[in-house]
């Protein structure tokens, strides 16, 4: 199957666009308002979709791996980004908030338990709150998992990515005195928060360009040129959330808490040549978790949008609702 998806492109293993049959707004409190949708199956078996960043906010295409006559298909936007309110603030912005609101959003809803799927920054939030509250997940579908150590920051911000792409990794330091690289999510959140829109814009836009150029496993080391509300909100929430290390406990919070989802199973599509979420912590995490499924796809990276992890993330979304 995954000779097959590197021959296609991810579009052609999804279902067809549909449009929302319910959009709103949400007040969470702390001043903050959350784009929420429903699409699908109002009935249907629920299914949370967690976007990655975090910043990353939501988009039409998350719709579309799930079956429409099946999944009743929940996206929001996370405090901070997107269509919430207000745009790249990082006050009252913490994991634990989001785990609040995600509450928030269920009960709001009337829904007693649901599916969670999330990749990347989005796993990391799925695997918080089912450990949180794992009465309320009844699957966690996570894709380029990210617990959150320093491990993985030092490894995408400290050089070690950048060994594979020293031409892209000399880019994103460029904008940085040399004295100040030795803790490059410092040096940018100085740069990313300094109250000079222009050089906040002009930063973000870096940050931005380092993780894009990386996602795929078919790039050429060039991230693009986001826009500059989206590169802003984005590169200032994800910041934000490593500096504080996502305000979690302590190093390591998400695998020494695996035991919290014994009764919760899980599935982890990872792509086998991904920069940015290195397979090592999948394996760790599944090795933890015994009712997990792992799955390496040979030839993929990290983003969504890969073919091989289009592909198999839909086959996983078809067995978990035979199972509901």
């Amino acid at each position: 199957m995954n000779k097959v998806a590197s021959q296609k492109t991810a579009v052609q293993y999804l279902y067809p666009p549909i449009e929302p049959f319910d959009r709103r707004m949400l007040d969470v409190g702390d001043g903050h308002s959350i784009y929420v949708e429903q699409s699908g199956r109002a009935d249907g078996l629920p299914v949370l979709v967690l976007h990655g960043g975090p910043g990353g906010g939501c988009s039409p295409a998350m719709r579309r791996y799930f079956d429409p006559n099946i999944y009743r298909i929940i996206l929001f936007d996370q405090r901070g980004c997107g269509r919430s309110r207000p745009h790249a603030s990082v006050e009252a912005n913490t994991t634990w908030h989001l785990v609040r609101d995600i509450e928030q959003i269920r009960e709001t809803l009337g829904i007693d338990a649901w599916v969670i799927f999330g990749g990347s920054w989005g796993a990391t939030l799925a695997l918080v709150y089912g450990q949180t509250h794992p009465d309320r997940a009844l699957h966690l579908a996570l894709r380029g998992v990210f617990p959150m150590t320093e491990a993985e920051l030092d490894w995408f911000y400290g050089g070690g990515a950048g060994a594979f792409w020293p031409e892209t990794w000399a880019r994103f330091t460029a904008l940085i005195p040399e004295d100040e690289r030795g803790d490059m999510i410092a040096a940018y959140h100085k740069r990313l928060f300094s109250g000079d829109l222009g050089q906040e814009i002009t930063h973000a836009k870096a940050w931005s360009a380092w993780e894009n150029a990386l996602a795929t496993v078919q790039s050429t080391g060039v991230g693009g040129d986001s826009p500059s509300d989206y590169a802003r909100a984005f590169a200032r929430l994800e910041n934000h959330y490593f500096t504080h290390r996502g305000f979690l406990d302590h190093d390591g919070h998400i695998l020494a808490r695996m035991d919290d989802l014994r009764d919760v199973p899980g599935t982890i599509v990872q792509g086998r040549y991904d920069m940015i979420c290195p397979p090592v912590t999948a394996h760790r995490i599944a090795e933890a978790w015994p009712k997990s499924d792992l799955r390496i796809i040979p030839v993929a990276g990290h983003a969504l949008s890969e073919p091989g992890i289009s592909a198999d993330l839909v086959g996983v979304m078809q067995k978990v609702a035979q199972r509901y």
